[in-house]
């Protein structure tokens, strides 16, 4: 996965915990709309900031993964006889 895709991938996560964290505030001030109404929306908004969570752990796997190519790479290139 590009550099590029992985700020993606966080940007989105980040985005969707902002929006929905909003949103779960203002639904427990919510007065004018009954308690199922904003239960189904607070529990949307878990599930949504759950994924949000699911996509950043992606996105820092993809990029551990991407530094130990890159570690590896660099160790592959080193003259031999030298200690990694």
């Amino acid at each position: 996965m590009s550099r590029r895709d992985r700020i993606v991938l966080r940007a989105f996560a980040v985005w969707s915990v902002f929006v929905w964290g909003v949103l779960i505030r203002n639904m427990l001030k919510d007065h004018d709309h009954g308690v199922g109404f904003r239960a189904v929306h607070i529990v949307l908004a878990v599930i949504s900031i759950s994924f949000a969570v699911a996509t950043w752990m992606v996105a820092s796997r993809a990029s551990r993964s991407a530094r130990a190519r890159e570690q590896q790479a660099s160790g592959d290139r080193l003259p031999a006889g030298q200690a990694h």
